[in-house]
């Protein structure tokens, strides 16, 4: 599933296609969704907003779609005469001129007037965006002790999108790692000066991954090894799909373990247990 970062990016994509131009064609092969295309035919997108993994389509006439891509949708670009990406569903297809945007495979679509979308069951839920801006460290401490939250394992909590929206589980691992905390510790084992780390850690993980489109390695290592002949994916993590590798920090080999149903990685000498 697509995290936070990857959506924002999508989102500058979408942007940078279609804001402020007028839609002058559409193809809604959705169901839940035909009832709207004259309400959308001819209007301008404003903006396209996130929200944790959500991605918020607004219109100039005041109404806003809601999607979220889950496991299987994707966002792209193209040009109307393109062929449709083979293997997925087209959900939706907005263009102006020779330029579009399509949506594939996801089924979490939906129209709100713009002042509504707020109420939507999933975005009435979350917590802070991730990759707000206004989003500062301290605000993330008062939350990691506040008695919601202060009793959870860092493990669990880092998937709860009522704790930070945008997290998962490749952010899961790497923020973790780079915080020098175990999953399996609680925000209140942890001492103020290891929680503003964490705090810290989460914000400029989830930035970076954001700026480099996945890498949350350090950038130098990481080109260091992609120059080596390592892939992308080789080189984007510290510690996230690398079990029983060494670590980049102490040498030890990387441990896999499951956590709320949920791929794990630690590097058990870096990262303090309870």
């Amino acid at each position: 599933m697509p995290e936070g970062p990857e959506i924002r990016r999508a989102a500058d994509a979408l942007s940078n296609a279609l804001a402020g131009l007028p839609i002058d064609h559409i193809r809604l092969p959705y169901h839940r969704l035909r009832p709207f295309g004259p309400r959308l035919r001819g209007q301008r997108i404003t903006a396209f907003r996130t929200h944790g993994k959500a991605l918020l389509t607004e219109f100039d006439n005041d109404w806003t779609m809601y999607s979220h891509n889950q496991l299987y949708g994707l966002w792209q670009v193209a040009r109307a005469h393109d062929p449709l990406l083979p293997g997925r569903a087209l959900r939706l297809e907005l263009g102006h001129k020779d330029q579009c945007i399509r949506l594939y495979s996801a089924t979490d679509i939906s129209l709100w007037r713009t002042d509504d979308v707020a109420q939507h069951p999933f975005l009435s839920r979350l917590g802070p965006d991730i990759l707000d801006p206004s989003l500062t460290p301290q605000t993330i401490v008062e939350r990691l002790t506040s008695t919601r939250f202060q009793n959870q394992s860092l493990g669990k909590l880092y998937l709860d999108q009522r704790f930070l929206a945008g997290v998962g589980n490749y952010l899961r691992s790497e923020i973790l790692f780079r915080a020098g905390v175990n999953g399996q510790c609680r925000p209140n084992q942890l001492s103020l000066k290891r929680l503003t780390r964490l705090a810290r850690e989460t914000l400029e993980t989830s930035q970076q991954s954001y700026e480099t489109a996945g890498i949350t390695l350090n950038t130098r290592r990481a080109a260091g090894l992609q120059k080596a002949g390592a892939d992308f994916e080789q080189s984007r993590f510290w510690v996230f799909d690398r079990a029983g590798l060494p670590c980049y920090q102490c040498e030890q080999p990387i441990q896999h373990s499951t956590m709320v149903s949920r791929r794990l990685y630690t590097c058990l000498l870096c990262q303090e247990s309870p």
